[in-house]
């Protein structure tokens, strides 16, 4: 999948340089593009392509996060507010039904390619549902195994929610702490140039020399980690020195450190 991550990049880093200016200085808002580039890269390594579906899949589920987190309602507090017509619940079933529309759609086309072709794409939908009629076949189409169209969907949804927004945001942090700290910015710069020369076209084997740039990155997680907490439960009761855990207990663990 190094191709299409590659490609998605040179096509945003081109568009960078065909916006700034040669003769002086130029601000760019970067944060608009590394959106775009997140998406663009899961469409080709997730669908193998960069179609308009797959752009309006993306569309869709940032909208219906942003109704999600920036609720100006009560939600959370009133019992079955969800279930109300308002004009937000009403746009969050609206965006549902477009995504799977949209997702069921491309999954009908890769089954029937994969069965008229016999070959799947090299890309994780074809590896999920190549792997999905393996288990199928295994159990002699017995009904109840292997995922559902439905099951499938939300498995891309995820692909998308899962990986979009956490990696653009990654990218806006590591990009704002090279600006507060330069000295590792030029480090990092060096190291790159030392690696794949100015004119070097990269390749997944160099990326591995890069012990600099991937120390900035691991240290960009550690201070401003795209998931700010994790949700566990514990099955069985459990003895964390002085703190008894019962069973059943969720548990919610902050990731983000006191700067």
């Amino acid at each position: 999948m190094f191709a299409a991550v590659y490609e998605s990049c040179s096509t945003m880093i081109t568009s960078w340089e065909d916006l700034i200016s040669k003769e002086r200085s130029t601000e760019l808002d970067v944060w608009p593009f590394i959106e775009s580039l997140t998406g663009d890269v899961i469409s080709r390594t997730a669908f193998g392509c960069s179609s308009n579906e797959s752009r309006k899949i993306i569309q869709l589920i940032e909208e219906q996060g942003i109704l999600s987190v920036y609720d100006p309602q009560p939600s959370n507090y009133i019992p079955g507010w969800s279930y109300l017509p308002t004009k937000k619940n009403r746009r969050v079933k609206e965006i549902c039904r477009e995504i799977e529309e949209l997702l069921t759609k491309m999954i009908q086309s890769r089954k029937q390619q994969m069965e008229t072709e016999g070959i799947s794409k090299n890309d994780l939908l074809g590896t999920l549902l190549e792997s999905n009629m393996r288990e199928i076949k295994a159990h002699d189409n017995q009904k109840g195994k292997g995922l559902t169209t439905h099951e499938v969907v939300q498995e891309c949804k995820i692909f998308y929610l899962a990986g979009s927004e956490t990696t653009s945001t990654l990218l806006v942090w590591t990009l704002i702490s090279l600006c507060k700290h330069q000295t590792w910015q030029d480090r990092a710069r060096a190291e790159v140039l030392r690696v794949f020369g100015k004119d070097g076209q990269l390749n997944l084997e160099s990326l591995n020399q890069l012990k600099i740039v991937n120390m900035i990155i691991c240290e960009v997680l550690r201070f401003y980690s795209p998931v700010f907490m994790l949700i566990r439960k514990v099955h069985k009761d459990v003895q964390l020195g002085e703190l008894f855990v019962p069973a059943n207990t969720e548990l919610l663990l902050p990731l983000c450190i006191a700067l």
